[in-house]
């Protein structure tokens, strides 16, 4: 008997197995969107590889929206339901829940190199079981998690990219930006990808590019570019203590997605701010802070929560 594990994203899907309460490593394996018409026309043909063997219960992570028992993908026509994952299986038991999810569930297995911690407690440590992943990429989202009595998991929905910027990001926004920083509202208009990209349009007047453009620009030396990736540390540094006095992560804050990355050059950036403000101050000098180095984070957290 086996577990069948999906991480489904908009390019790729990545399907394992795992067995013993392990995931079997020689199992995994990835799947073009662009090949396949539907996610059940992916788990038709992996099964077949896979010799189709037993399958007891099966949990799919998707980047896309999840609504009790049905999931779509925000960037492909891929819909899923567990009733269906259930008939093509077999498995008594199917799961869907969101990428971020996932990756929450996979929090309290992170450790050493996986876990990536670029700063431990700086205060007085106290663990409380409770840890949170910062998402910055394509959007903007939190997970946050509690380990439970007993060993299980507890995984909190959110929509956080959608809130307000809070003032401490807000006005030193404004004194960078002046007017201009009115066109940035919410917390993924800035902090997502074209978050970063209309930052660094309003800061030289130029027309918005992909945030991988000025990644690229300002490791090529380019002033203004890194100019604008050290603002956005430094802003980004000001949001996570939001974020640390609201979910109180002791046992860890852990970025993740490819703008949030670009704060790893720039740390010292992030941290000065992170650490800034006196008032509740121990609280965040209190979380670590590290970055979900595991490539595979997304299929652990599928068997935590399937399980």
């Amino acid at each position: 008997m086996a577990i069948l594990l999906a991480d489904v994203g908009g390019t790729n899907a990545r399907l394992a197995l795992a067995r013993e309460g392990a995931l079997d490593m020689g199992s995994i394996t990835r799947f073009r969107g662009d090949d396949h018409a539907t996610f059940d026309a992916v788990v038709t043909a992996y099964l077949a590889q896979q010799g189709s063997p037993r399958i007891e219960a099966v949990c799919v992570d998707v980047a896309g929206p999840v609504w009790g028992d049905e999931a779509r993908l925000t960037n492909r026509d891929w819909d899923f339901s567990t009733a269906r994952l259930r008939a093509l299986t077999g498995a008594p038991r199917a799961r869907l829940i969101n990428d971020l999810t996932a990756l929450g569930y996979a929090t309290p297995a992170l450790k050493g190199e996986a876990a990536g911690f670029l700063r431990g407690p700086s205060g007085a440590a106290r663990p409380n079981g409770q840890r949170l992943v910062v998402n910055a990429g394509t959007g903007f989202n939190v997970c946050a998690v509690k380990v439970l009595e007993g060993g299980g998991i507890a995984c909190l929905e959110a929509e956080e990219g959608h809130t307000r910027l809070p003032v401490s990001v807000a006005a030193p926004l404004a004194e960078a930006l002046g007017d201009k920083a009115a066109q940035i509202d919410s917390v993924e208009e800035l902090f997502a990808g074209r978050g970063l990209a209309r930052l660094h349009a309003l800061r030289t007047d130029t027309l918005p590019a992909r945030a991988e453009a000025v990644t690229a620009a300002a490791a090529q030396g380019d002033a203004a570019a890194e100019e604008t990736l050290a603002l956005y540390a430094r802003l980004f540094g000001l949001l996570c203590r939001e974020l640390a006095l609201r979910f109180m992560p002791m046992d860890g804050m852990f970025l993740f997605g490819s703008v949030a990355l670009t704060c790893i050059d720039r740390f010292g950036l992030f941290e000065q701010a992170f650490l800034s403000d006196p008032l509740m101050a121990r609280i965040p000098q209190a979380v670590p802070v590290g970055v979900i180095r595991d490539d595979l984070a997304a299929l652990h957290g599928c068997l935590a929560a399937i399980r």
